[in-house]
């Protein structure tokens, strides 16, 4: 019995110590290790990464805490992105932990952000991107455009919890833009979230068959019907943010079916195909008042 314990503590021990060399190695990683370790992650869980590879490896300052406010932050121009320590290795705040060990909630927190990294980039460093990066380019064009026309003046839900009570609000440069980046965002963790869910559900990837492709189409427009892609803008005005620290967009100013499609198409390359089906199962009355503008790639 003494030496089954013994042999039992020292398998017990070579375990631990094995684990915790693999937890040694992941934080001996560089940032481009860490980065290609994520993207490869991402791949197998067949998970988004066109516009994540557009990010150069060393771009994204990754930072943890006891976060209570808010599930995470991005902090654009110094390229940090603050997350909970939830999302990092054995919760010990220094490295990204494996998307494998995520939650579909984590990954969608963890997207959002993500995304928020890649709209800093492309604002700040367009001029700069490749040959094979135009289709970015243009995003950031059509951003522009959806920013005069969608999110300059807007309409707000003062109190969350009542949606059909709503007030106009026109928005400052800075307030617009936040509150464009916040309404994409919600949306690619939308998209990340709902794929991870009907993969588990059908035991597959999604989009693979017809009949996946309509699940997706009505949980789509269910969202929608919801008004679940609302974003939100901080208030540039200090008595203003004394009442509220957000401001919450109301459901006739969520995003438009136009804005999906471009994203659906430039972010997360979905086919050429699949973007039509969507399209063609929304009628006239899902349409933006915005001009028709032309940005997916050919």
């Amino acid at each position: 019995m003494i030496r089954l314990f013994l042999l039992g503590c020292c398998w017990w021990g070579a375990a631990i110590l094995a684990e915790a060399a693999v937890g040694f190695d992941y934080e001996r990683e560089s940032a481009s290790q860490s980065w290609t370790r994520l993207l490869a992650e991402a791949e197998r869980l067949h998970l988004p990464t066109k516009f994540l590879r557009v990010l150069p490896s060393d771009f994204i300052h990754f930072e943890f805490d006891d976060l209570r406010t808010y599930a995470a932050e991005y902090h654009p121009g110094e390229h940090r992105m603050l997350l909970n320590r939830a999302l990092s290795l054995n919760a010990a705040g220094r490295v990204l932990k494996p998307l494998g060990r995520m939650t579909r909630k984590e990954l969608e927190v963890l997207y959002h952000e993500l995304f928020h990294a890649y709209m800093d980039y492309l604002r700040g460093y367009g001029v700069q991107l490749s040959e094979t990066e135009h289709h970015s380019e243009a995003l950031v064009r059509f951003a522009k455009e959806q920013q005069v026309c969608r999110y300059g003046e807007v309409m707000i839900a003062p109190i969350v919890q009542r949606m059909d009570e709503t007030e106009s609000r026109y928005l400052t440069e800075g307030e617009s833009w936040e509150a464009l980046n916040e309404t994409w965002a919600v949306f690619v963790g939308w998209v990340v979230w709902n794929q991870l869910e009907l993969q588990q559900r059908i035991g597959k990837s999604v989009f693979l068959g017809r009949r996946d492709v309509q699940q997706w189409v009505e949980r789509f427009k269910g969202a929608f019907e919801n008004g679940e892609f609302r974003g939100y803008y901080v208030p540039e005005d200090p008595d203003e943010r004394r009442f509220a620290q957000k401001r919450y967009l109301a459901k006739s100013s969520q995003l438009s079916l136009e804005e999906a499609l471009i994203l659906m198409d430039q972010v997360f390359g979905f086919s050429d195909d699949f973007v039509k089906m969507v399209d063609a199962s929304f009628g006239p009355a899902w349409r933006s008042t915005c001009l028709d503008v032309k940005v997916r790639a050919k």
